[in-house]
């Protein structure tokens, strides 16, 4: 069965409110057991907060518009509080665990086998929740900024062709979901609007992400194991491929909220632009990453800005304690094979004294640093760590920087420098307390005559 909204109410002028008539074709659909709620093309569906439910797709035609309205009162509230995300400083919130959504635009719970297709577009209404803090970044005007579509708790749930884009705030939030297809979806969000994650798959399993162009300041694709939804478990069995990215922030990450663990994860043919940091993991919280592989990649990063994290690392796995009451957990078994870097920084593998990264591989993996931007460079982000450090490390950047790290190959691969300016670069290869580093099949040259093309310790 097919319900258009007009029939249920809906006018789609962009000025009246058309929220209740979307609901009320969606409930009529559940009611008859499931089928396809319609937003014709041609129109502009300005709408409070809706609620997915059950056997109910959820289509925009070619032209059809539903934009969120900019009066979060009339939003829908899971929590029935004002408890979100913590406090802002700089483009990044405060990094800390989070509670639920505090408000929503699109939501569901305890809903099985819906769906959001169509090639119309979900428009978030950024600015009206935003404001210019700094020529380099807007910012929220008020905590909570409403996510734009949040499921919680839901099964066998699909999401198609469709775009999402000018996000508040996270921007697609599967959290304790099972079975989730996300293909073929565009995100397009300001990249100067922070914290509009793309896609944030969080204490859910068996998630693929397929063939998504996703474009956004703050993460295209981050998996996270959320506080406020740890009763859902674990993040695995997660398969990314054929996306392509831009960031100002990181591309692909796993982390930084991580309280439960992260496993089996694979991302494949990827190609990853424009971007502050291309492949991360980062462990501040007690859960574990282990048994993740990322092949076929092509990266190229860039400086931006200091208010957001990263120094144009193309790859960067770190695990630092969140704080002196939460210590971080393990990363072990990563492997890289079939990847380029091209960018301003170097890899940067940083465990800590009582908590190395063990088993990494890098294979036909090939880095090449190069000056290309007018900002800062010889540094590494530590960010976030706690606020008696500090958050940058700053030294020359080795093409492959790795501390604290135990059971290194690096085979077949290609470690260099490029342009005149190579003031900010020493080493091809720089270990520190490393143990177990093999090389083989390594070409490597250092930025210049002065520094060892390999060093290691």
């Amino acid at each position: 069965m097919v319900y258009s909204v007009t029939k249920y109410g809906a006018v789609g002028d962009g000025a009246t409110n058309d929220a209740a008539a979307i609901q009320s074709a969606i409930d009529a659909c559940n009611a008859a057991g499931g089928g396809r709620v319609v937003l014709e093309g041609g129109h502009t569906y300005y709408s409070s907060s809706i609620e997915l439910k059950s056997n109910v797709e959820l289509h925009l035609e070619q032209g059809a518009l539903l934009k969120a309205h900019s009066d979060i009162s009339t939003y829908f509230n899971p929590n029935g509080d004002d408890a979100s995300v913590a406090a802002v400083s700089g483009a990044k919130a405060v990094d800390r665990p989070v509670a639920k959504p505090a408000y929503t635009f699109i939501h569901a719970k305890d809903a099985d086998n819906f769906s959001i297709t169509g090639q119309g577009a979900v428009d978030g209404n950024v600015y009206a929740f935003m404001k210019r803090a700094s020529r380099y970044y807007f910012n929220g005007d008020f905590y909570p900024r409403p996510t734009m579509v949040y499921v919680e708790h839901c099964n066998h749930i699909s999401f198609h062709d469709v775009t999402l884009q000018n996000s508040p705030f996270w921007t697609l939030h599967p959290a304790g979901c099972n079975d989730v297809l996300i293909s073929n979806i565009r995100v397009l969000n300001p990249l100067d609007c922070t914290n509009s994650d793309g896609i944030d798959p969080d204490h859910s399993t068996n998630v693929r992400i397929i063939g998504c162009h996703v474009q956004c300041a703050d993460d295209c694709i981050c998996l996270k194991t959320t506080a406020g939804n740890n009763e859902y478990g674990p993040t695995k069995n997660v398969i990314i491929s054929n996306c392509t990215l831009t960031s100002t922030s990181a591309a692909i990450k796993i982390g930084t909220e991580g309280v439960a663990d992260f496993e089996n994860i694979l991302v494949d043919n990827c190609i990853i632009t424009g971007t502050n940091r291309g492949l991360s993991i980062q462990i501040r919280d007690g859960g574990c990453v282990r048994n993740v592989s990322f092949s076929n990649i092509m990266i190229e990063t860039r400086r931006f800005a200091e208010c957001w994290w990263g120094c144009a690392e193309p790859i960067v796995m770190t695990t630092h304690d969140r704080n002196a009451n939460t210590h971080s957990g393990s990363i072990e078994n990563v492997r890289f094979f079939n990847v380029t870097c091209k960018g301003e920084n170097g890899v940067f593998l940083s465990g800590n004294e009582e908590n190395h990264i063990k088993n990494v591989l890098f294979e036909n993996v090939d880095v090449c640093l190069e000056a290309t931007s007018k900002w800062e460079r010889g540094m590494y982000d530590l960010r976030p760590i706690p606020p008696e450090k500090e958050g940058m490390l700053h030294q020359k950047s080795a093409a492959m920087f790795l501390r604290w790290v135990d059971g290194v190959t690096v085979r077949n691969s290609t470690l260099g420098f490029a342009g005149e300016d190579r003031s900010d670069f020493a080493q091809a290869l720089l270990t520190q307390n490393c143990t177990n580093v093999q090389t083989m099949g390594l070409t490597a040259e250092a930025a210049a005559p002065e520094y060892q093309s390999i060093e290691l310790g």
